[in-house]
């Protein structure tokens, strides 16, 4: 979610085009088999938990940056953001129809219930709910709550300033990364020992803490990289995407029915075959996107959103000289 008028922050474009491509290599078996559940087992290696907290994170981000565009320009930001949070709800239980397991109506909800009055919170009590939400939440496996500490911790971090140096810092992101990095360690070092001897009480919060850092690791990885060389190429591959991230999440769910119910290919049944086309959808988004940002301001699906949440039609077309 981008707020009118603001400068894109490429390192936030990243990230969430990282995310969706994990996100459709850990899902793609389950939108095929049409499951009613966001997580029923790993694909592989694939954890199809491992994306959301980043999504989640980023969510509560452009949430809390849309305020402050739309506090700067309209008498009444509020009804700015519950008009977006209402729009997604209805393009989520659209999406709900093809998919049941899609997460972006639980967003909505999430948001129109936690997010939207944590605005009228002081900083300062919306970090300390959301750490409170998290712990909860890792203790109990997970769930909603963890959304909504998410979405809080993204809002705090806009707050606070964080997000306005996200481009020019290299040692917070690094020292960071190796804080959740022992913190890895610890927690699956603790999972490796329980199993060990069949402690199984506290298994699924040691589990949920460990893919919450392994998801701060890669988080830290990318923002490092950004500092890097590989900026422009991290930029070239993973930035259209984000860019398009509505647009592609939905359109991925389209391309993996039609591939699996209209081909035939096995997807839910062969790894292979799930990879390669995870990969085909991924690299014609890329090309789609890639183009289509060449001639217009957003993608198709964001600029009906953000027509629904402004109440007016913008510009969508980038003028030629």
């Amino acid at each position: 979610m981008t707020s009118p008028g603001r400068p894109r922050i490429a390192a936030l474009d990243v990230l969430r085009g990282f995310t969706l491509c994990e996100i459709l290599l850990a899902n793609i078996q389950l939108i095929a088999d049409d499951s009613t559940a966001v997580v029923t087992q790993p694909m592989g290696d694939w954890d199809p938990w491992l994306g959301l907290p980043v999504f989640s994170l980023l969510f509560g981000i452009g949430f809390s940056l849309l305020l402050d565009s739309a506090t700067d320009r309209v008498p009444r930001p509020r009804l700015i953001l519950l008009r977006r949070l209402l729009a997604l709800l209805a393009i989520g239980l659209v999406h709900m129809l093809l998919w049941p397991g899609e997460v972006l109506t639980r967003y909505a909800i999430v948001g129109l219930l936690v997010l939207l009055p944590s605005t009228w919170l002081p900083r300062w009590a919306v970090a300390g709910l959301s750490a409170a939400l998290v712990t909860v939440a890792v203790i109990s496996g997970g769930g909603p709550l963890l959304i909504a500490g998410l979405f809080l911790l993204g809002s705090a971090l806009v707050r606070y300033g964080v997000i306005e140096q996200i481009e020019r810092s290299t040692r917070g992101p690094v020292l960071l990364g190796l804080v959740f990095a022992a913190g890895l360690a610890s927690a699956l070092w603790v999972q490796a020992g329980m199993r060990a001897v069949g402690a199984t009480t506290y298994l699924s919060s040691t589990s949920t803490l460990a893919d919450l850092l392994l998801a701060g690791v890669y988080v830290c990885v990318l923002l490092v990289l950004l500092r890097t060389p590989l900026r422009p190429a991290l930029q070239f591959v993973f930035a259209p995407l984000g860019r398009m991230a509505l647009t592609n999440y939905l359109t991925a769910t389209l391309l993996v029915l039609a591939a699996s119910h209209l081909l035939g290919l096995p997807i839910g049944r062969s790894l292979t075959t799930a990879y390669w086309t995870a990969g085909a959808i991924l690299t014609a988004q890329w090309l789609f996107s890639t183009l289509w940002l060449r001639r217009y301001r957003q993608g198709p699906l964001e600029w009906l959103w953000r027509w629904a949440t402004w109440a007016h039609r913008s510009a969508l077309r980038i003028p030629t000289s």
